[in-house]
């Protein structure tokens, strides 16, 4: 598994602007992942799948928020760096700036 950890960057949408965090486990042998957005209740959050390729992750997401629509989240780490985004229905793709480490 890659990519463990405490980590963060910051975004920036119509509805928040600043740090957000995300803890990426081992969830008994899964991956599992931790949105925390200061401010914001984060919804019911179901992984429907997760791919490696090298130093990303890629997932599929469900959200009570959106039902019947897909999240799809891509990171890619660097050390103790990373990049990626959200893809969000009807709001679009959400690029995380100054990915970085914050915990092991």
């Amino acid at each position: 598994m890659i990519g463990l950890g405490k980590w963060a960057c910051n975004v920036n949408t119509m509805f928040f602007s600043g740090e957000v965090k995300i803890n990426v486990f081992d969830n008994n042998g899964e991956y599992g992942f931790e949105l925390d957005i200061p401010g914001i209740e984060i919804p019911d959050i179901e992984i429907k799948s997760v791919e490696e390729d090298g130093d990303s992750i890629y997932a599929v997401a469900g959200t009570s928020l959106l039902p019947g629509k897909d999240v799809e989240l891509t990171i890619t780490f660097d050390g103790d760096e990373f990049d990626g985004f959200l893809k969000i229905p009807f709001i679009g793709k959400v690029k995380f700036k100054d990915g970085h480490r914050i915990e092991e």
